[in-house]
């Protein structure tokens, strides 16, 4: 009876030692669940990476036709480099929002989830031409996003537009 119990308690502590080490894991953000940054992103021809076949990705620079993937871009009358520290001022004031790059027309930003601390790649760069925001939003990992990815463009979007108001067209 007593070895039984010496070694529960031996596999409640190895358990609490692991719960502990992937709490501190998390805490300074390594986690299995973060996945590799992607190789294809930034601005080639113009355009942002095209959405994947997961609905965990949407872009305004998807067909409009695609209504799971596409959503507006952010109408814009400004500059691009206004449209763009925009962007990085909206992205920097949302929680576990992290800039990455930004180089000229273009800001590569990642969003953590706060408790399992997936990654979400977002992307922003600015067509002059268009006078338009572009925006990509996509998860490393998985297929679904219960709609994340969509619902933080639209933050994002409002963020822009309340900064700017009178400059953003719809």
């Amino acid at each position: 009876m007593l070895g039984r119990v010496l070694a529960a308690l031996a596999l409640l502590a190895c358990g609490a030692a692991a719960g502990l080490a992937l709490h501190l894991s998390i805490a300074k953000g390594d986690t299995m669940f973060a996945g590799k940054r992607p190789n294809y992103l930034g601005v080639k021809h113009g355009r942002l990476a095209r959405p994947r076949s997961t609905p965990n990705c949407v872009s305004s620079q998807a067909d409009p036709a695609d209504r799971g993937h596409y959503i507006e871009p952010i109408r814009f009358e400004g500059s691009a480099l206004e449209a763009i520290a925009a962007a990085r001022n909206a992205v920097e004031s949302m929680p576990r929002g992290t800039v990455i790059r930004h180089e000229g027309n273009y800001l590569y930003a990642e969003f953590r989830s706060r408790v399992m601390g997936f990654v979400d790649d977002v992307e922003f760069t600015y067509d002059e031409k268009a006078r338009a925001l572009h925006v990509r939003s996509a998860s490393r990992l998985g297929r679904g996003d219960w709609g994340v990815n969509r619902a933080r463009v639209e933050a994002l979007r409002a963020r822009i537009e309340a900064r700017f108001k009178g400059q953003t067209r719809g």
